[in-house]
């Protein structure tokens, strides 16, 4: 398999980025989860210091995803969609890069709203973005909330989208984002 996209379908490293980024996504949802259900103490702290580092490495992800876009072709949607689909195809995938922008991001800003330094793995601290202010972080917190869990929704939206493409248009959209697959 080809490491660049070609017309036809994804390459490894855009595969790579997208499943990667999935599965550290499932991974936020799940540490955050754990974490709400947990008293304040040792154990909580250790999960959210976690879920942040695992916010700024899709924060990361997600740039070099969008450069090795940028600098790559795309296989096109299939000819026979309907104009009104492929404009929710675009709509849908700008979505889902301003939410993997707008979630990490508004967790590193309500975090340094409400004083708590964000780490990457324990290996270096990033710069606060915001000064600290409780009113803010009440803000951002709600908004980083409501914001993850609208990244959740378009992207079940856009796992049922490519299930339709695979079962009802039975077009190859979707074996061309799997790996170890052909067509």
């Amino acid at each position: 398999m080809a490491l660049r996209n070609t017309t036809r379908r994804w390459g490894v490293i855009a595969q790579t980025f997208h499943w990667v980024i999935v599965a550290l996504v499932v991974v936020q949802v799940t540490l955050a989860e754990m974490a709400d259900d947990l008293p304040l103490g040792v154990r909580k702290l250790t999960l959210l210091a976690r879920h942040k580092s695992v916010g700024i490495t899709i924060l990361a992800l997600v740039i070099l995803r969008l450069l090795w876009r940028w600098l790559n072709e795309q296989p096109p949607l299939p000819e026979k969609l309907k104009r009104y689909e492929r404009l929710l195809a675009h709509l849908v995938h700008v979505a889902l890069y301003v939410l993997l922008f707008a979630v990490p991001l508004s967790g590193w800003m309500f975090s340094s709203a409400r004083g708590f330094p964000v780490s990457w793995f324990g290996f270096f601290q990033l710069p606060d973005l915001m000064p600290k202010s409780r009113p803010l972080y009440e803000a951002l917190l709600t908004t980083h909330h409501v914001l993850a869990w609208t990244l959740v929704v378009v992207a079940g939206l856009h796992g049922a989208a490519a299930l339709k493409h695979h079962f009802v248009h039975r077009d190859d959209v979707l074996k061309r984002m799997l790996p170890f697959t052909h067509h």
